[in-house]
């Protein structure tokens, strides 16, 4: 059996794409693709001082999401898709005398290589940091700067502001001015001093004589 025949042809995919993402993460790229996609967005779901930990957080602890760096976990899952998908096509030709239809075979494959690559990250875990914004509570940001970086702050009208956490990851937070007069434009820095429920609120750090980061 070829791996590029047709019925193999999700396997062959999502081998390309594992090759894809480890030049990325050559060229520098994917570090920064990752901290986006998982760490900025994903701020919110992930606090355990809200109790949000539940079903949802038991599952994405099974199948290995946020033990390590999401890219090494996405190019972890490819590889298992495709060696899963490529093994089960060669074992339905052994036993039934064809290949399954590829979208089949792929539906299979993806749920089986989810908590197979699970046990795969796990020994990875161990000497590789792991997304370290799933272990980082909302509350902790407070007390740390951050800056604007779309849109205007004022009263009732929120921005959208970057902070770093201890671990030097960005996350991606909704702000407030802290005073009610006050407003902040992109670019800005700030002192976060407070939040409620999903918002911040901050200060200029202009206005509190600080100084730059």
């Amino acid at each position: 059996m070829s791996l590029l025949a047709d019925y193999n042809m999700p396997f062959a995919a999502a081998l390309v794409l594992m090759v894809l993402l480890a030049l990325l993460q050559l060229v520098g790229l994917g570090h920064a693709l990752g901290d986006h996609d998982f760490h900025a967005d994903h701020i919110g779901g992930h606090d355990g001082h809200d109790g949000h930990d539940g079903p949802a957080s038991g599952l994405l602890g099974l199948i290995g999401i946020g033990r390590v760096p999401f890219m090494i976990w996405l190019a972890s899952f490819l590889f298992v898709f495709a060696a899963v998908g490529a093994g089960g096509q060669a074992l339905a030709d052994s036993l039934l005398g064809a290949p399954l239809d590829r979208w089949v075979a792929a539906a299979i494959a993806a749920v089986a290589g989810l908590p197979v690559t699970g046990m795969l990250v796990r020994p990875l875990a161990a000497i590789l940091p792991g997304d370290e914004s799933s272990a980082v509570g909302l509350d902790s940001l407070v007390g740390r700067r951050a800056k604007i970086v779309t849109g205007r702050a004022a009263a009732g009208y929120p921005a959208r502001a970057q902070v770093h956490d201890q671990f030097g990851q960005a996350h991606y937070v909704m702000v407030e001015p802290h005073e009610a007069g006050s407003e902040m434009l992109e670019g800005d820095e700030l002192l976060l001093v407070r939040r409620e429920n999903e918002t911040f609120y901050g200060t200029p750090l202009q206005e509190r004589r600080l100084a730059p980061m």
